[in-house]
């Protein structure tokens, strides 16, 4: 079973760290592009941060400074360090990756992990 598998969510304080994990589990070719949205009730899935294969990123202006994404590719996984929170990011953090198999080429396939609660309290 083809799947993103997320962890590290939780409850902190303002001004405290998380941690994010996803891993893309049963995909047995590397993951290209990876990324993390979040996404408050009532309120649109927004961007967070990518990664590109080779190890660009992008981050949202909200998170620029605070967050980081990396990769360990050869695991087809991705972190999100997120340093310095603060109430406004207190949302559920999804995990998106793609790939591309060969038999489908040009096509790619997209995976959504489940969701992972963060909560930064007052």
């Amino acid at each position: 079973q083809v799947e993103l598998v997320e962890s590290g969510g939780g409850v902190v304080q303002t001004g405290g760290s998380l941690r994010l994990s996803c891993t893309a589990v049963g995909v047995l070719i590397p993951i290209r592009n990876f990324a993390w949205y979040r996404q408050v009730p009532g309120n649109q899935r927004e961007l967070v941060a990518k990664i590109a294969p080779l190890g660009a990123t992008n981050y949202a202006d909200a998170v620029e400074g605070r967050f980081t994404i990396s990769r360990d590719s050869p695991k087809n996984t991705v972190y999100l360090q997120m340093d310095n929170l603060a109430p406004e990011d207190t949302a559920v953090y999804f995990c998106n990756a793609d790939y591309q198999p060969p038999e489908i080429w040009p096509r790619s396939l997209e995976l959504w992990g489940q969701g992972t609660l963060v909560t930064v309290s007052s």
